[in-house]
């Protein structure tokens, strides 16, 4: 620990506060630059190779002083997403509700988004704001921060970047996987091509032995959820509207919870959950395709769970295909929208012949089985990480007689 000193977050490299061009000017928009904003971050993000919205290189070049090179390390100090990190893939603007270190030859900038991952909630004990957390750049950059040498920097940094490659590495294989069972839905399901269709006839459009039937007929229970008993103490835990985005269950947001429940009302393996109040996350779709126990969802999520003889993932898949139009299906006044079981149940779906169900399942359940596994594979790895990143970042867990080589080249690219 006797290389280690303290420095403010200034002396590790240039603080850019990011800025939005004009959104008036259609010259600066629409373009193949990446406009960085909380939205394409999260608490897990490492390199940022895509943005929800484009700028051009026009707009780089009017706001050049806040263009961050490749490698600059962005974090989010203005904004209820405070805390979301990057680090850029190429050069690259901001929005102003991100701090960026343009970090210095005299630091390892992968180190430097790992140590302030580690100092987020400090960096958030500066927090200025009332109702929104504010920590802005002429305080952000005078946070005092402990760092070793650049040497046992690109130790530390190598061996958390194992890690985080290793969850990249699967987070990819499971987006693969995601996309070849889309990819046999819609051929079979949507462009009616499936196995053997050149001898089916269609009957106004819809195959021979297929059926429209409504989802209530199809499931054994769909109600919303109860309010939990919140206690962070208690074993059991409840899952929220949070947890539901992008097509997947993410229970780093649900909450522990100690309400006693009947069976029915916990989360079983093929339950698919709706969020069903409120504006932007109205209608976001998930399917529970792990075993947990003890578990509940509030009461604006509603549970939609097929009877036995339903195919879980042709089922769970076609509810996926509905998200677009629940968002829209909601009632009542704006921000006090409500998606109802009964719409729900009244939906109209298409079921396959039994034969063909039987033969989309078996293609399916292997691809999803895999992504449950990848999937629980990577909560291991974050788990571990994040028991490291403290330990490595404080140094306590000394790194300094490990044989570690930093590769070469890492720094440059993502």
């Amino acid at each position: 620990m006797n290389d280690w000193e303290m420095k403010q977050i200034k002396n590790l490299g240039r603080i850019v506060t990011g800025k939005t061009p004009p959104t008036n000017n259609l010259e600066y928009f629409g373009g193949n630059e990446l406009f960085v904003s909380p939205k394409d971050l999260d608490w897990n993000s490492h390199y940022i190779t895509e943005t929800e919205t484009r700028i051009t290189s026009k707009a780089l070049e009017k706001f050049k002083n806040q263009v961050i090179p490749r490698n600059t390390v962005m974090f989010t100090s203005l904004s209820f997403a405070f805390g979301k990190m990057g680090i850029a893939s190429k050069p690259c603007l901001t929005n102003q509700q991100i701090n960026s270190v343009i970090v210095n030859k005299e630091n390892s900038s992968k180190f430097v988004y790992y140590l302030l991952r580690a100092y987020e909630p400090i960096i958030f004990s500066y927090n200025s704001g009332i109702d929104t957390p504010i920590v802005p750049k002429s305080v952000f950059e005078k946070i005092e921060v402990k760092i070793p040498s650049k040497k046992l920097q690109e130790k530390i940094a190598a061996i958390l970047s194992t890690y985080d490659e290793l969850i990249e590495n699967n987070q990819r294989r499971i987006a693969l996987l995601e996309k070849m069972a889309e990819e046999i839905y819609r051929e079979w399901f949507v462009r009616l091509r499936f196995p053997g269709h050149e001898k089916v006839k269609k009957i106004k459009g819809v195959p021979e032995g297929w059926q429209r039937t409504k989802v209530v007929t199809l499931t054994s229970y769909l109600k919303r959820g109860v309010a939990p008993q919140y206690d962070d103490l208690a074993e059991g835990f409840a899952i929220n509207q949070k947890c539901i985005r992008d097509g997947k269950l993410d229970l780093s947001f649900a909450r522990h919870q100690s309400r006693d429940v009947s069976a029915d009302r916990q989360i079983r393996f093929g339950d698919v959950l709706v969020n069903s109040t409120g504006e932007g996350t109205l209608g976001r779709v998930a399917q529970v395709l792990t075993q947990l126990s003890n578990c509940i969802v509030d009461s604006h999520v509603t549970i939609v769970r097929p009877k036995h003889n339903v195919p879980i993932h042709y089922f769970g898949m076609t509810l996926k295909a509905w998200e677009v139009h629940f968002s829209t299906m909601g009632r009542g006044a704006t921000n006090q929208t409500e998606l109802s079981p009964t719409v729900i149940g009244n939906i109209e779906v298409t079921m396959p012949s039994k034969s063909l169900q039987d033969v989309f399942e078996s293609h399916a359940k292997p691809l999803f089985a895999q992504i449950t596994y990848l999937a629980a594979q990577n909560e291991r790895l974050t788990r571990t990480r994040d028991l490291l990143l403290p330990r490595l970042i404080s140094g306590k867990l000394s790194v300094e007689h490990l044989d570690i080589q930093f590769p070469p080249g890492m720094e440059d690219h993502p």
